[in-house]
Protein backbone atom coordinates (compact mmCIF):
# COMPACT_ATOMS: atom_id res chain seq x y z
CA UNK A 1 0.00 0.00 0.00
CA UNK A 2 1.18 3.65 -0.80
CA UNK A 3 1.32 5.95 2.10
CA UNK A 4 0.05 9.69 1.40
CA UNK A 5 4.02 10.67 1.97
CA UNK A 6 4.75 8.96 -0.87
CA UNK A 7 2.77 10.74 -3.55
CA UNK A 8 4.27 14.23 -5.41
CA UNK A 9 2.63 17.43 -3.42
CA UNK A 10 -0.99 18.67 -4.30
CA UNK A 11 -1.24 21.43 -6.40
CA UNK A 12 -1.57 24.56 -4.74
CA UNK A 13 -1.97 28.48 -5.80
CA UNK A 14 0.69 29.77 -7.92
CA UNK A 15 1.70 32.96 -7.14
CA UNK A 16 1.90 35.58 -10.73
CA UNK A 17 2.29 38.89 -11.25
CA UNK A 18 1.82 39.93 -7.42
CA UNK A 19 -1.38 38.00 -6.86
CA UNK A 20 -2.22 33.96 -6.23
CA UNK A 21 -3.91 32.41 -8.74
CA UNK A 22 -5.79 29.05 -9.33
CA UNK A 23 -3.41 26.41 -10.89
CA UNK A 24 -5.40 26.20 -13.77
CA UNK A 25 -6.20 28.33 -16.26
CA UNK A 26 -8.30 28.91 -19.12
CA UNK A 27 -7.34 29.95 -22.48
CA UNK A 28 -9.54 31.70 -25.68
CA UNK A 29 -7.95 30.22 -28.41
CA UNK A 30 -11.41 28.83 -29.92
CA UNK A 31 -13.60 32.00 -27.77
CA UNK A 32 -14.10 33.95 -31.13
CA UNK A 33 -16.97 33.37 -33.43
CA UNK A 34 -19.55 32.91 -30.35
CA UNK A 35 -22.75 35.10 -29.41
CA UNK A 36 -22.32 37.45 -26.12
CA UNK A 37 -24.72 35.26 -24.18
CA UNK A 38 -22.25 32.20 -25.35
CA UNK A 39 -19.43 33.87 -24.32
CA UNK A 40 -20.73 35.06 -20.95
CA UNK A 41 -21.97 31.45 -20.48
CA UNK A 42 -18.08 29.93 -21.00
CA UNK A 43 -17.19 32.39 -18.10
CA UNK A 44 -19.47 31.77 -15.55
CA UNK A 45 -18.55 28.16 -16.05
CA UNK A 46 -14.78 28.79 -15.49
CA UNK A 47 -15.36 31.15 -12.81
CA UNK A 48 -17.61 28.77 -10.59
CA UNK A 49 -14.75 26.41 -11.23
CA UNK A 50 -12.73 28.45 -9.38
CA UNK A 51 -10.76 29.64 -12.49
CA UNK A 52 -9.05 33.07 -11.77
CA UNK A 53 -6.37 33.52 -14.17
CA UNK A 54 -7.70 33.93 -17.81
CA UNK A 55 -5.77 33.75 -21.03
CA UNK A 56 -6.36 35.63 -24.94
CA UNK A 57 -4.43 36.88 -27.29
CA UNK A 58 -4.53 39.60 -30.24
CA UNK A 59 -4.35 37.04 -32.99
CA UNK A 60 -7.39 34.49 -31.69
CA UNK A 61 -9.70 34.58 -33.71
CA UNK A 62 -8.03 35.28 -37.01
CA UNK A 63 -9.71 32.11 -38.18
CA UNK A 64 -13.24 32.94 -37.84
CA UNK A 65 -15.01 35.39 -39.63
CA UNK A 66 -14.00 38.13 -36.84
CA UNK A 67 -10.76 37.99 -37.81
CA UNK A 68 -8.09 39.18 -36.20
CA UNK A 69 -8.65 40.42 -32.82
CA UNK A 70 -12.37 38.68 -32.54
CA UNK A 71 -11.64 36.94 -29.36
CA UNK A 72 -10.46 40.00 -27.69
CA UNK A 73 -13.49 42.17 -28.54
CA UNK A 74 -15.87 39.23 -27.73
CA UNK A 75 -14.25 39.16 -24.19
CA UNK A 76 -14.77 43.20 -23.91
CA UNK A 77 -18.44 42.75 -25.23
CA UNK A 78 -19.08 40.13 -22.20
CA UNK A 79 -16.87 43.24 -19.77
CA UNK A 80 -19.79 45.92 -21.56
CA UNK A 81 -22.62 43.11 -20.43
CA UNK A 82 -21.72 42.47 -17.33
CA UNK A 83 -18.59 44.70 -15.84
CA UNK A 84 -18.28 43.12 -12.46
CA UNK A 85 -16.85 40.25 -14.04
CA UNK A 86 -13.83 41.47 -14.73
CA UNK A 87 -12.87 42.79 -11.56
CA UNK A 88 -13.00 38.71 -10.72
CA UNK A 89 -10.70 37.58 -12.76
CA UNK A 90 -6.89 37.86 -13.61
CA UNK A 91 -6.81 39.24 -17.55
CA UNK A 92 -3.44 38.26 -19.42
CA UNK A 93 -3.20 38.76 -23.33
CA UNK A 94 -0.04 38.42 -26.12
CA UNK A 95 0.62 40.28 -29.25
CA UNK A 96 3.54 40.24 -31.56
CA UNK A 97 2.34 38.28 -33.99
CA UNK A 98 1.09 39.47 -37.68
CA UNK A 99 0.09 37.65 -40.19
CA UNK A 100 1.77 37.08 -42.91
CA UNK A 101 5.02 39.04 -41.31
CA UNK A 102 5.13 37.18 -39.16
CA UNK A 103 6.33 39.08 -35.70
CA UNK A 104 6.92 41.97 -35.10
CA UNK A 105 8.21 43.30 -31.52
CA UNK A 106 9.54 46.74 -32.38
CA UNK A 107 8.24 49.72 -29.88
CA UNK A 108 6.06 51.43 -31.91
CA UNK A 109 3.84 48.47 -33.01
CA UNK A 110 3.96 46.83 -29.53
CA UNK A 111 2.86 50.16 -28.07
CA UNK A 112 0.60 50.36 -30.68
CA UNK A 113 -0.55 46.48 -29.95
CA UNK A 114 -1.13 47.13 -26.33
CA UNK A 115 -3.60 50.50 -26.95
CA UNK A 116 -5.54 48.31 -29.60
CA UNK A 117 -5.99 45.87 -27.02
CA UNK A 118 -6.83 47.19 -24.29
CA UNK A 119 -9.92 49.57 -26.39
CA UNK A 120 -11.11 45.69 -27.76
CA UNK A 121 -11.24 44.05 -23.96
CA UNK A 122 -12.98 47.82 -22.81
CA UNK A 123 -10.88 47.82 -20.07
CA UNK A 124 -7.76 50.13 -19.10
CA UNK A 125 -5.04 47.26 -17.89
CA UNK A 126 -4.61 43.84 -18.16
CA UNK A 127 -2.96 42.42 -15.35
CA UNK A 128 -0.48 40.36 -17.61
CA UNK A 129 0.88 41.14 -21.00
CA UNK A 130 2.99 38.71 -22.87
CA UNK A 131 5.58 38.97 -26.16
CA UNK A 132 3.75 36.19 -28.11
CA UNK A 133 6.58 35.21 -29.97
CA UNK A 134 10.01 36.63 -30.06
CA UNK A 135 10.84 38.44 -32.79
CA UNK A 136 14.09 38.14 -34.14
CA UNK A 137 14.62 41.47 -35.83
CA UNK A 138 13.95 43.47 -32.72
CA UNK A 139 16.82 44.03 -30.26
CA UNK A 140 15.35 43.18 -26.51
CA UNK A 141 16.25 46.42 -25.59
CA UNK A 142 13.82 48.26 -28.21
CA UNK A 143 11.16 45.88 -26.81
CA UNK A 144 11.80 46.35 -23.17
CA UNK A 145 11.15 49.88 -23.68
CA UNK A 146 7.92 49.56 -25.02
CA UNK A 147 7.17 47.20 -22.28
CA UNK A 148 8.36 49.51 -19.46
CA UNK A 149 6.28 52.54 -21.03
CA UNK A 150 2.88 50.00 -21.00
CA UNK A 151 4.14 49.44 -17.46
CA UNK A 152 4.84 52.95 -16.26
CA UNK A 153 1.38 53.71 -17.51
CA UNK A 154 -0.20 51.65 -15.53
CA UNK A 155 -1.87 49.83 -18.92
CA UNK A 156 -0.13 46.54 -17.89
CA UNK A 157 0.31 45.04 -14.58
CA UNK A 158 3.40 42.97 -15.08
CA UNK A 159 5.42 40.85 -18.31
CA UNK A 160 5.52 37.94 -19.29
CA UNK A 161 7.04 35.89 -22.81
CA UNK A 162 5.51 33.12 -24.84
CA UNK A 163 7.19 30.39 -26.65
CA UNK A 164 10.66 31.99 -25.73
CA UNK A 165 13.77 30.41 -24.67
CA UNK A 166 15.39 31.22 -21.31
CA UNK A 167 18.46 33.05 -23.10
CA UNK A 168 15.61 35.66 -24.84
CA UNK A 169 14.10 35.41 -21.88
CA UNK A 170 17.23 36.42 -20.05
CA UNK A 171 18.07 39.11 -22.89
CA UNK A 172 14.82 40.91 -22.03
CA UNK A 173 14.93 40.71 -18.50
CA UNK A 174 18.63 43.00 -19.01
CA UNK A 175 16.92 45.98 -20.49
CA UNK A 176 13.99 45.95 -18.17
CA UNK A 177 13.61 47.65 -14.48
CA UNK A 178 10.98 45.06 -13.83
CA UNK A 179 10.84 41.39 -13.95
CA UNK A 180 9.39 39.34 -16.29
CA UNK A 181 7.14 37.22 -14.03
CA UNK A 182 5.82 34.55 -16.92
CA UNK A 183 6.53 31.85 -19.18
CA UNK A 184 4.19 30.28 -21.30
CA UNK A 185 5.16 27.20 -23.91
CA UNK A 186 3.90 24.10 -24.57
CA UNK A 187 3.82 21.59 -22.35
CA UNK A 188 2.27 18.14 -21.97
CA UNK A 189 2.73 14.30 -21.89
CA UNK A 190 3.79 14.30 -25.69
CA UNK A 191 5.64 17.62 -25.49
CA UNK A 192 8.49 17.52 -22.98
CA UNK A 193 10.90 20.17 -23.82
CA UNK A 194 10.31 22.31 -21.40
CA UNK A 195 11.73 19.90 -19.07
CA UNK A 196 14.81 19.61 -20.63
CA UNK A 197 15.25 23.02 -22.75
CA UNK A 198 15.84 25.06 -19.37
CA UNK A 199 12.63 26.78 -19.54
CA UNK A 200 11.35 25.00 -15.87
CA UNK A 201 14.46 25.63 -14.97
CA UNK A 202 15.07 29.04 -15.36
CA UNK A 203 11.38 29.73 -14.10
CA UNK A 204 11.85 28.00 -10.51
CA UNK A 205 15.63 29.60 -10.27
CA UNK A 206 13.85 33.14 -11.54
CA UNK A 207 10.73 32.85 -9.54
CA UNK A 208 8.77 32.71 -12.69
CA UNK A 209 5.53 31.34 -13.28
CA UNK A 210 4.91 28.72 -16.36
CA UNK A 211 1.59 28.43 -18.54
CA UNK A 212 1.61 25.34 -20.12
CA UNK A 213 -0.66 25.78 -23.15
CA UNK A 214 -1.95 22.40 -25.08
CA UNK A 215 -1.28 20.75 -21.80
CA UNK A 216 -3.86 17.67 -23.97
CA UNK A 217 -1.36 17.83 -26.72
CA UNK A 218 -3.56 19.62 -29.27
CA UNK A 219 -6.46 16.90 -28.22
CA UNK A 220 -4.06 13.94 -29.34
CA UNK A 221 -4.52 12.91 -26.15
CA UNK A 222 -8.15 12.53 -26.52
CA UNK A 223 -7.79 10.30 -29.37
CA UNK A 224 -4.64 8.38 -29.48
CA UNK A 225 -3.46 7.85 -33.03
CA UNK A 226 -0.69 6.18 -32.49
CA UNK A 227 1.22 3.49 -30.28
CA UNK A 228 3.25 5.95 -27.83
CA UNK A 229 0.33 8.17 -27.40
CA UNK A 230 -2.16 5.30 -26.66
CA UNK A 231 0.42 4.24 -24.82
CA UNK A 232 0.04 7.29 -22.39
CA UNK A 233 -3.31 7.00 -22.41
CA UNK A 234 -3.22 4.07 -20.84
CA UNK A 235 -1.36 4.79 -17.92
CA UNK A 236 -3.52 8.42 -17.82
CA UNK A 237 -6.75 6.26 -17.94
CA UNK A 238 -5.49 4.30 -15.44
CA UNK A 239 -5.08 7.13 -12.42
CA UNK A 240 -8.36 8.81 -13.85
CA UNK A 241 -9.68 5.20 -13.01
CA UNK A 242 -8.23 5.51 -9.58
CA UNK A 243 -9.51 8.77 -8.50
CA UNK A 244 -13.22 8.54 -10.73
CA UNK A 245 -11.97 11.63 -12.82
CA UNK A 246 -11.49 12.36 -16.70
CA UNK A 247 -8.30 11.47 -18.50
CA UNK A 248 -8.50 15.02 -19.50
CA UNK A 249 -7.83 15.76 -15.35
CA UNK A 250 -5.33 13.11 -14.90
CA UNK A 251 -3.47 14.70 -17.58
CA UNK A 252 -3.77 18.28 -15.88
CA UNK A 253 -2.81 17.02 -12.74
CA UNK A 254 0.18 15.15 -14.16
CA UNK A 255 1.27 18.19 -15.79
CA UNK A 256 1.12 20.05 -12.46
CA UNK A 257 3.28 17.74 -10.54
CA UNK A 258 6.11 19.22 -11.44
CA UNK A 259 8.24 21.33 -8.88
CA UNK A 260 7.61 24.94 -11.57
CA UNK A 261 3.98 24.58 -10.80
CA UNK A 262 3.16 24.39 -14.22
CA UNK A 263 -0.41 26.01 -15.27
CA UNK A 264 -2.21 24.30 -17.82
CA UNK A 265 -4.75 26.15 -19.68
CA UNK A 266 -7.60 24.42 -20.62
CA UNK A 267 -8.90 25.08 -23.81
CA UNK A 268 -12.39 23.57 -24.06
CA UNK A 269 -15.11 26.00 -24.91
CA UNK A 270 -17.86 23.30 -23.79
CA UNK A 271 -19.44 24.90 -20.26
CA UNK A 272 -19.81 21.35 -18.84
CA UNK A 273 -16.39 20.32 -19.65
CA UNK A 274 -15.32 23.26 -18.33
CA UNK A 275 -16.74 22.94 -15.21
CA UNK A 276 -15.07 19.58 -14.71
CA UNK A 277 -11.93 21.38 -14.02
CA UNK A 278 -11.84 21.06 -10.38
CA UNK A 279 -11.55 17.13 -11.52
CA UNK A 280 -7.88 17.56 -11.80
CA UNK A 281 -6.75 18.56 -8.36
CA UNK A 282 -8.11 15.28 -6.96
CA UNK A 283 -5.22 12.96 -8.54
CA UNK A 284 -1.95 12.16 -6.96
CA UNK A 285 1.15 10.63 -8.83
CA UNK A 286 3.95 8.90 -7.02
CA UNK A 287 7.54 9.47 -8.38
CA UNK A 288 7.23 6.08 -10.34
CA UNK A 289 4.22 6.53 -12.04
CA UNK A 290 5.58 10.04 -13.43
CA UNK A 291 8.19 8.82 -14.25
CA UNK A 292 6.26 6.02 -16.45
CA UNK A 293 4.40 8.93 -18.13
CA UNK A 294 7.56 10.56 -19.06
CA UNK A 295 9.54 7.55 -19.97
CA UNK A 296 7.20 6.26 -22.67
CA UNK A 297 6.37 9.54 -23.90
CA UNK A 298 10.33 9.68 -24.58
CA UNK A 299 10.38 6.23 -25.95
CA UNK A 300 13.19 5.49 -23.12
CA UNK A 301 13.97 4.76 -20.22
CA UNK A 302 16.19 7.31 -18.23
CA UNK A 303 19.64 6.25 -17.16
Amino acid sequence: MTAMSDYLPAPATVSLAGHEVAPIAWGMWRFAGADVGTARARIDAALEAGVTLFDTADIYGCDTPGGFGSAEALLGEVFAEAPALRDKMLLATKGGIILGVPYDSSAPYLGSAIDISLKRLRTDHVELWQIHRPDLLTHPQEAARALEEAHRAGKIGAIGVSNFTPSQTAALAKFLPVPVVSHQSEFSPLHLNPLFDGIFDQSMAEGMAFLAWSPLGGGRLGDPADERTRAIAALLDAKAAEYDVSRAAATYSWVMAHPARPIPIVGTQNPDRIREIPQAFAPRWTRAEWYAVLQISMGENLP
